[in-house]
């Protein structure tokens, strides 16, 4: 498999290094002078890295997804797969479609949600897709040890399914993060934070830390990201509260409040 990785950030470097430990030839672009994997040919350019290659792993951002699709997807092999993994729209997602469809490159989309962090699992973190090119993504990923469950849908709906779950995964960080910053203001964070691990069972130590450390680090990447799930919530015609929350923390937290903040257990 000749794969190309759009994107080293966090989980774009995760994937490169696990295909290329995977025995995959990996090659991979991002402008950003982040690390280079062990393995993974470093391009000059989108383009650079997914001519010729099998399947193209977009992990861009969203405001760069449109205009890196339509410079790599013309360059992949002939049938090849381009897989969207940004968290964003389905607006967004469509709008990546129609660019690769403008270049006339010969190859299929697909709408890909990643369903869990990917520094836990790497390349087996699950995963939802949809659009033209959905099984042959779950074809590529599930080679990679990954549970992909495929929907029979259009381009957008893997996002919107996304966006669902982040209601929920970020409401739920919400109130952690407000509980224990009000434990620690009160002088019994470890207590509220036995509280809650209690409430949420066998693995909850290691998913509040998760959730206190992931918004701390990933605050301004998830504040769109949320923000994508409050509208697609308004076009249902939902109420948003537990996202007016999420957004409010995620933005103290990429703000850099004056007041304490729960860290890690003692």
């Amino acid at each position: 498999m000749r794969a190309a990785v759009l994107g080293l950030g966090e989980a774009g470097g995760r994937y490169a290094t696990d295909m290329a430990e995977a025995g995959w030839q990996v090659s991979a672009f991002d402008p950003a002078p982040v690390a280079t994997p062990p393995g993974v040919a470093r391009a000059e350019s989108a383009s650079g890295a997914a001519t010729g290659c099998d399947l193209a792993v977009a992990l861009t951002g969203p405001d760069a997804a449109a205009s890196v699709a339509a410079s790599a997807a013309p360059v992949m092999r002939s049938g090849g797969c381009y897989a969207d993994l940004n968290s964003t729209s389905a607006a967004r997602k469509r709008a990546v479609a129609a660019a690769i469809a403008r270049t006339g490159a010969q190859v299929v989309m697909a709408d890909v949600a990643v369903l869990a962090p990917v520094p836990l699992l790497g390349a087996a973190t699950p995963l939802i897709a949809s659009g033209p090119g959905a099984r042959a993504a779950a074809e590529a990923f599930g080679a990679l040890g990954a549970e992909v469950q495929v929907l029979d849908a259009p381009v957008g709906v893997a996002a919107e399914r996304k966006l669902l779950r982040s209601v929920f995964m970020k409401g739920i960080a919400a109130v952690v993060l407000e509980a224990l910053t009000a434990g620690q203001a009160a002088g019994c964070e470890q207590w509220v934070r036995g509280q809650i691990v209690t409430e949420l069972g066998s693995g909850a130590p290691g998913l509040v830390d998760r959730l206190v450390e992931g918004s701390r680090k990933h605050a301004a990447r998830r504040i769109p990201e949320v923000e994508a799930s409050r509208a697609y919530l308004r076009e249902l015609g939902v109420p948003t509260p537990v996202c007016d929350a999420a957004l409010s923390w995620l933005t103290l937290l990429r703000a850099g409040p004056s007041f304490g903040l729960p860290g890690p257990p003692a």
